[in-house]
């Protein structure tokens, strides 16, 4: 494997512009949140003054219960133990639980993870910093998480869904045999057919399941692991959700930054509702206030307000946080310092940031996670040969195409020339036209619009013609982009991790952890 290029999220196009102007720290009010070391070292006390002995308490206590039955290594043990210490902290990354860890991406901010917070333990020896897998327990979308990929397969399972996904038991194993088909022959396929059988035995949760398979691949790289579905933890955030269900904080306290990334950036990536909570049965439905009553949705459950604080104060485990109360939650429970996230979750983050401020919880700072290709050499001179850099892959492939088919054709050459002379014809004749009436002006800008939008036509029917005349060429290119983006997405959205580990083992995940600069936030091409 051989690190072949790295490209700057700054330079591609297809990253959002929130998150560019982001990393650039261009966003009034937020440049405290992108990651450096002055921006960490204020997050350490901010942190430190803000976690309580208590809280520690609580949180080394469900974690070594939630531990309690996996083999740890060395490094967990000391990691538990340091979370004891008020000079300890988290960096923290989390993820659903998709069946075998769905796309690859979810070993890549985990590498990312770790590698940020042994960083962090170089640079800053007076603290300790632990990296922390968050599982999305409490999700209750199955159809997002229910499947995975590889390059000849896809594998999805079935369960009756609705609730709380963590809770749901593997009842439907089909997925192992077909996997183990397509496995059975590789040279690291029966350690990922024997992790595949352990972590989806019948009967295991899908927590047990995901906790299973994310110990066995970084267990050794001291990486803890939490389940937020848990009663002592939702006890440690009562007051924030009874605010939340009297008093709407989360809606109001976010308006103001909504509106102004809306202004500035287009419709946000999750809108906060009135009541940002669900209520836990045997399904897990959101809760709404209305006509003086708080009433469970698709369900006959209802509370008046002195009932609803009642449960919550009884039963803190069933309430459950939706996206945007969730990293509230995080962080309330957690002595964290930094969230690594793919662009998406980091823009929902950002709405965030008053509401912290409002119950006085310190806003973490924000490292959007670095993405991986793998491709081979065969690939790589392929696009050579045709004239592709690989940062083409990562532009409008359209008009990446269109320049290839274009790029020696005389007729377009022509067609550039006569437009920019009748451009500046038309310019001259303008410049006389506002002498005379403003009829004649306007007749002048029409007649401009209508010829120029004849040169915009044959460009079109010069393309169409060229790509059949070159259809070959351009079948080439498809086909190179296709290998780069299966189903026309970034690689690492399609397919599983077993795609790369069923040949390279444990190897391919200290090469992906390697290559990671967790200072950057950029795309890392290796060559396989």
């Amino acid at each position: 494997m051989e690190k072949i290029k790295n490209i700057p999220f700054l330079e591609i196009e297809s990253i959002p512009q929130l998150i560019k102007d982001f990393l650039t720290q261009k966003i009034e009010g937020f440049e405290e949140d992108v990651f450096n070391l002055k921006n960490i070292e204020k997050q350490f006390l901010l942190k430190k003054e803000s976690f309580s002995q208590g809280k520690r308490a609580v949180l080394s206590r469900v974690l070594e219960e939630q531990h309690a039955t996996s083999n740890l290594t060395e490094k967990q043990k000391r990691n538990l133990s340091y979370l004891k210490d008020e000079n300890s902290f988290t960096v923290t990354t989390g993820h659903q639980l998709n069946l075998f860890s769905g796309p690859v991406f979810f070993v890549y901010k985990i590498l990312q993870t770790i590698k940020l917070a042994n960083f962090l333990n170089e640079k800053f020896h007076e603290n300790k910093t632990v990296p922390v897998f968050w599982m999305a327990t409490e999700d209750h979308d199955f159809e997002e998480i229910n499947h995975f990929k590889t390059e000849n397969h896809y594998y999805e399972t079935k369960a009756k869904s609705g609730g709380a996904v963590g809770r749901i038991a593997v009842e439907d194993d089909f997925f192992i045999s077909q996997f183990e088909e397509e496995y059975k022959d590789s040279v690291f396929g029966t350690e990922l057919i024997l992790l595949m059988k352990r972590a989806y035995r019948k009967g295991n949760s899908l927590s047990q399941a995901t906790r299973i398979l994310v110990q066995e691949l970084f267990a050794d790289y001291g990486l803890i692991i939490i389940d937020g579905d848990h009663a002592e933890l939702k006890k440690e955030i009562t007051d924030v959700f009874r605010n939340e269900l009297l008093h709407q904080n989360l809606f109001e306290k976010t308006k103001n930054t909504v509106g102004f990334l809306t202004e500035k950036y287009g419709k946000v990536q999750v809108n906060p509702r009135e009541i940002n909570l669900f209520y836990l049965s045997e399904t897990r439905n959101r809760i709404e206030f209305r006509e003086d009553k708080f009433y469970v949705v698709d369900t006959e459950i209802s509370f008046t307000k002195e009932e609803i604080i009642a449960e919550l104060e009884n039963h803190p485990e069933k309430f459950s946080p939706n996206a945007l109360m969730r990293p509230v939650y995080q962080e309330s429970i957690l002595p964290n310092l930094v969230y690594v996230g793919g662009n998406a979750e980091i823009m929902y983050w950002l709405e965030l940031k008053d509401y912290f401020n409002s119950i006085q919880v310190p806003f973490p700072v924000l490292v959007p996670r670095n993405s991986l290709l793998f491709t081979d050499e065969k690939t790589l001179n392929k696009a050579e040969k045709i004239g592709l850099s690989l940062n083409d892959f990562f532009r409008d492939f359209a008009a990446v195409t269109k320049g290839i088919l274009l790029e020696n054709s005389e007729i377009m050459a022509l067609l550039n020339h006569s437009e920019a002379a009748l451009n500046q014809q038309f310019e001259e004749i303008s410049a006389k036209a506002v002498t005379t009436d403003s009829s004649f002006g306007s007749l002048v800008d029409a007649e401009k619009t209508r010829q120029l939008k004849s040169f915009e036509r044959m460009r079109k029917r010069l393309l169409r013609a060229e790509k059949i005349k070159q259809n070959e060429k351009l079948e080439r290119l498809e086909t190179l982009f296709l290998k780069i983006h299966p189903g026309k997405i970034w690689q690492e959205r399609v397919f599983n991790f077993s795609v790369f580990y069923a040949d390279y083992g444990r190897e391919w995940l200290q090469n992906c952890y390697e290559e990671m600069d967790v200072e950057k936030s950029e795309l890392i091409i290796v060559s396989i």
